[in-house]
């Protein structure tokens, strides 16, 4: 390649530009598919199926560079996964704040409504390892990353506002409870195991948390139908210093809903992917998942009216006492190009902030400044981490940090500490000054101790505030979880001290819980003088909070539900076809799910291409089932024990069902006939419509099965126990 003349001086700017533009332009070439293949030193490869050889059939030798370039890469392709959150997904975005934040933050991104700051979001599991499914039950990571013109900001929360433990230096304890057991490595990706109910029970600040970990917050029906929570109290300073407490809350516009247990345990061995693929095919089909950031800002000084400790981590703000204020909206609109680059290196850390957010002196997050810096040195080799491209600032960044293992950056010049003079000199200064970050300055206790605050003493006021503001399904959600875990432990004892702790949450949740395990009655006395037990209990300031409550919650509206249409040879077309569209115009996807794949031919001779099979795409893929008219189809469809199951399965699992005309034949077997009551539509339980579409009014059957897929699922649905599904 012919290179450009230089004189002995040539170091202009402008050159040493266009010869940086050359070799990006270079870079970018030779990384396109479909060229030439070279070594990572550019060294073009002709033959790259054959190591180097002594005679076609002897030794490969030693000094065959190619071969051993490629296997060392390949030996190194895989980094040590995290400790925790190992199984994730990620997208790119932007976010854009309402109306600027200026009374009570100086963060820019905060300020401007016109201007929109790049994120890159990771939604993960907590106790699997890579290699687990999706739809464990498992408190969920949200972490966002804001790239902003003050450097990067990472918001790292959970879908659950609290946690299990008060002080960072019991994470290890909790984490190897929670994790396979290390004399078997088992169970994967669960908690239904001895030694971590063994942990909890002697935690009793563990239980509010476990109340969350119980319900269905912890099997999400998707991540785009989540709230995210930053978990911990952090700080908001403006410009003139003055400090308020804030607590960040992430609300997704889709509604908050979740999956049925037995729904979660089928889909983690039909697709182990179902979040991840779920999160991708959105975002590439133009179905951007948003969410909106609400803050609850507590002015300091008057957090003690709030009645218990606000650096308390396993407690929450009830949004009835302290409304959550919606200053901004987050969108997803950009799948990875390559999960390894980003969503596997990209590094989060509480620590990371801008000027305007501060931290509280919470004990967990406390730990947490120090453990995110040490985890990602060992996973990301080296200090550099910051410098791989998907956890790179986006604004110009400057220091004397130097060299080490993967080091990127190439420092120029002959200064590496401050002061100096040999440089600029510019950097010094010692007065904190009005540019950048400044510590809020906070007056602090003495002396020094270990001991934790009696102000934490309460363990149990704020589990029964969130049992008391679940519905009756949920409630019942919660116990059957608590029963299935503890049934899994094999130490009675470990079973019985569970129960005696949930006794001091509610009476009834512990009776309800201990009835099937094979145990005494819930003891609270026993609880009580048990080793971690505080006996403290503070008034809460309210009863119940609807906020806590995910059927409160229901969607506006039926964007990217999945409506499975079940067909065979025989369907009528027209019985379906206006609803059809109508369910397309309101955002729904459809697909047709038929005995095989190929073509259905219709009543009328035409022909449908199948999108589905009743046993690749199963019932619980789906949010609702539509079953179409026409006589052959029912009969067939009736006559198959896979889409009987499917009916079956999509009503045990509490999910809207429409049956037209002759498919009402499919709900037989649960007692449901449209003759029956000679009606035009019926709906004989809750989410369930059969209807006579030559004898209702127009819009009338896609109106109501609108609505029932908007609600989600029907958790007050007659005989779910009886359906052998």
């Amino acid at each position: 390649m012919p290179q450009p003349k230089r004189s002995a001086t040539s170091t202009s700017p402008k050159l040493l530009s266009s010869a940086t533009e050359k070799q990006k332009q270079l870079q970018n070439s030779t990384s396109e598919p479909g060229n030439m293949l070279t070594t990572n030193q550019g060294l073009r490869i002709p033959d790259n199926h054959n190591s180097l050889k002594a005679g076609v059939r002897g030794p490969t030798l030693m000094e065959d560079f190619i071969l051993r370039e490629k296997i060392t890469h390949f030996d190194h392709e895989r980094i040590p996964e995290r400790a925790v959150h190992a199984r994730g997904s990620a997208a790119h975005g932007f976010f854009k704040v309402y109306k600027p934040m200026t009374q009570f933050t100086s963060a820019g991104f905060l300020q401007n409504p016109e201007a929109e700051t790049p994120v890159f979001v990771r939604f993960s599991t907590v106790a699997g390892s890579r290699g687990s499914a999706d739809t464990v039950r498992d408190v969920r990571g949200f972490a966002v990353k804001f790239y902003t013109d003050e450097g990067n900001y990472d918001l790292v929360g959970n879908n659950v506002p609290v946690f299990f433990i008060q002080d960072a230096i019991k994470f290890p304890d909790l984490v190897h409870a929670l994790k396979p057991e290390p004399h078997n490595e088992m169970p994967q990706a669960a908690s239904a195991h001895d030694t971590f109910w063994d942990f909890v029970s002697l935690m009793p600040e563990s239980t509010h948390m476990l109340m969350w970990a119980m319900s269905d917050r912890t099997i999400p029906r998707s991540y785009r139908m989540m709230e995210g929570f930053g978990v911990h109290t952090f700080r908001f300073i403006n410009a003139r210093g003055d400090s308020h407490f804030v607590k960040f809350h992430w609300k997704p516009k889709l509604g908050v809903h979740g999956l049925a247990w037995d729904e979660a345990q089928k889909l983690a061995g039909k697709d182990a992917d179902f979040h991840r693929r779920d999160l991708w095919e959105a975002i590439e089909q133009g179905n951007f998942p948003e969410w909106e950031l609400g803050v609850q800002i507590v002015e300091e000084g008057k957090e003690d009216k709030l009645g218990f400790d606000i650096l308390d981590p396993t407690k929450l703000i009830p949004e009835s006492v302290v409304p959550v204020q919606i200053i901004g909206k987050l969108v997803l609109n950009r799948n990875p190009d390559n999960f390894f680059a980003e969503t596997e290196q990209v590094a989060f850390h509480p620590g990371h902030l801008v000027p305007g957010i501060d931290f509280s002196d919470d004990p967990l997050l406390q730990g947490r400044l120090f453990s995110y810096t040490d985890t990602q040195l060992s996973r990301l080799g080296g200090a550099n981490f910051h410098e791989i491209p998907i956890n790179k600032a986006v604004c110009p960044f400057h220091n004397f940090q130097r060299d080490g293992m993967h080091r990127q950056e190439i420092s120029k010049g002959r200064v590496a500490y401050e002061p100096n003079t040999l440089a600029t000199g510019a950097e010094f200064r010692v007065d904190g000054g009005a540019q950048g970050f400044n510590t809020h300055p906070q007056a602090l206790e003495s002396p020094k101790i270990r001991r934790r605050s009696p102000s934490f003493d309460d363990h149990f006021s704020h589990a029964t505030l969130f049992w008391n503001s679940q519905s009756p399904a949920e409630k019942d959600h919660i116990v059957a979880a608590f029963r299935f875990e503890l049934s899994k432990v094999e130490v009675t004892d470990i079973r019985q001290r569970m129960v005696d702790n949930l006794a001091h949450v509610d009476a009834k949740l512990a009776a309800r819980v201990a009835a099937p395990l094979g145990i005494n009655a819930p003891d609270p006395k026993a609880a009580a003088g048990r080793l971690g037990f505080r006996d403290y209990r503070i008034i809460p300031t309210v009863e119940d909070d609807a906020a806590l409550s995910m059927v409160a919650k229901p969607a506006a509206d039926i964007k990217t539900r999945k409506v499975a249409i079940l067909v065979a040879d025989g369907v009528d077309l027209l019985s379906f076809k206006r609803l059809q569209q109508e369910l397309l115009d309101a955002g729904a996807q459809c697909k047709l799910v038929a005995p095989q794949l190929g073509f259905v031919s219709t009543s009328s001779g035409k022909q449908l291409a199948a999108d589905h099979t009743f046993s690749n795409m199963p019932s619980i893929m789906f949010d609702a089932v539509l079953i179409p008219g026409g006589a052959d189809s029912a009969v067939a469809l009736a006559q198959l024990g896979d889409a009987v199951h499917f009916v079956l399965e999509a009503y045990k699992h509490c999910k809207p069902v429409c049956a037209l005309n002759d498919g009402a034949q499919l709900l037989s077997t649960l007692g449901f006939a449209l003759e029956a009551k000679g009606d035009a539509l019926m709906q004989p339980t809750p989410g369930v419509l059969m209807a006579d579409t030559r004898r209702t009014a127009d819009g009338e059957i896609s109106q109501a099965f609108i609505a029932a897929i908007a609600s989600h699922r029907h958790w007050d649905r007659l005989n779910v126990d009886a359906v052998p599904a």
